[in-house]
């Protein structure tokens, strides 16, 4: 993380306040859980895989898990960054889950795989935000009980938001089975096959393949090549690595199919970069 001059983060119970006085500070994002970030002031620009989303004054967005985002956290004018997050853990959202009603499930919602979803500022949304600005204003930690409450108000707020979130928050369909983008998140670098993988999440190829579609419009070896990909963009552009000492890091076995694959996505060879 750069900074420059002061920087205030606060952390109650995984709501999050930030507020510095800079005119910009660059951080590398890169949470294991999903975050609903709502901006008081300033303005907030997040690049992912070179596309770059700009969050201003009053915008609210959803920011999926397990993902590696740079961002710019900006002043504007005499406006100070001020912005407050949510986190929500897996244990929450499986805790929200068990006690859903089935019958509002979507049967069918369509499956995204972006990374950041702006949201529409909803009543919901914004009386969210302004019930915890007290919080901060006053130094006053709000108690376990009222956290875990405002964590299941964000999360309501978000399904409000759109259908398509709901896969996306809800990756998981059991509770016993290991969750299928944590466990890819932590292990796509190596070689296993897709048998091995359903093994690992608890499930059979043929359940495995199933849930898969319920949390990706790509087939799972094409979900790991974007994946593999996206770590080998970050490692180029950001840690300025070498592409021979980037592409088994990674997960690829040799370094024209790492090429081939990456020309493929980006539109340029990774020497490129």
């Amino acid at each position: 993380m750069e900074q420059t001059d002061t920087l205030r983060t606060l952390n109650y119970s995984g709501i999050f306040l930030s507020c510095f006085s800079e005119y910009s500070e660059k951080c590398i994002h890169a949470t294991p859980e999903h975050v609903l970030l709502y901006l008081y002031s300033g303005e907030q620009i997040i690049e992912d895989r070179g596309e770059k989303i700009v969050i201003k004054a009053g915008e609210c967005a959803f920011i999926r898990r397990d993902h590696r985002l740079i961002m710019y956290k900006n002043s504007v004018g005499k406006d100070l960054y001020k912005g407050i997050s949510l986190t929500f853990g897996r244990s929450v959202l499986r805790e929200f889950y068990s006690k859903m009603n089935r019958s509002e499930i979507p049967k069918k919602p369509s499956v995204s795989e972006k990374n950041i979803f702006k949201l529409e500022i909803r009543p919901d949304i914004t009386s969210l935000f302004q019930s915890l600005t007290p919080y901060f204003d006053g130094h006053t930690k709000p108690t376990e009980g009222v956290a875990h409450l405002k964590l299941l108000e964000g999360i309501y707020a978000i399904l409000n938001s759109s259908e398509d979130l709901y896969p996306v928050l809800f990756d998981f369909t059991e509770p016993w089975k290991v969750d299928i983008l944590g466990f890819l998140n932590e292990n796509y670098r190596d070689d296993l096959t897709m048998e091995q993988i359903a093994s690992y999440t608890g499930r059979s190829l043929a359940t495995f393949k199933r849930d898969f579609k319920k949390i990706s419009h790509l087939t799972p070896q094409k979900w790991l090549i974007k994946k593999r990909l996206e770590a080998a963009y970050f490692k180029l552009k950001e840690e300025n690595k070498k592409v021979q000492d980037v592409y088994m890091e990674v997960g690829f076995k040799n370094p024209s199919h790492f090429s081939t694959a990456f020309k493929r996505e980006y539109g340029f060879s990774p020497s490129d970069l």
